[in-house]
């Protein structure tokens, strides 16, 4: 069985036992956080909610807070010397997946 969940504004498909890097959530490490679930799938079929499935819940535990890689961001505008230089972390949270629930 697996889902489709929803946090960030991002979609991800998940099964027990998966790991995943969501946007970072206000939660604490070593904790539990449900997410809303659009689609569940199994062998009968899909099921697809509008927009949620009733019901159905995926439970995931915080596993640690983090900063991705640093990207560097570089602007310029030709033949006036104007020029800026920058960098970004992208922050993120670590999810394990404990349980789908339909």
């Amino acid at each position: 069985m697996y889902a489709i969940i929803e946090t960030g504004g991002k979609q991800y498909k998940v099964e027990n036992g998966d790991v995943i890097y969501v946007e970072k959530l206000a939660a604490e490490d070593e904790s539990t956080v449900d997410f809303d679930v659009v689609a569940l799938g199994s062998e009968d079929g899909i099921k697809v909610g509008a927009p949620y499935v009733e019901g159905a819940k995926v439970t995931g535990k915080v596993i640690k807070t983090g900063k991705g890689k640093k990207i560097t961001v570089f602007t310029y505008k030709s033949k006036k010397s104007e020029k800026r230089k920058m960098g970004h972390r992208q922050p993120y949270t670590k999810v394990e997946i404990q349980s789908v629930n339909a």
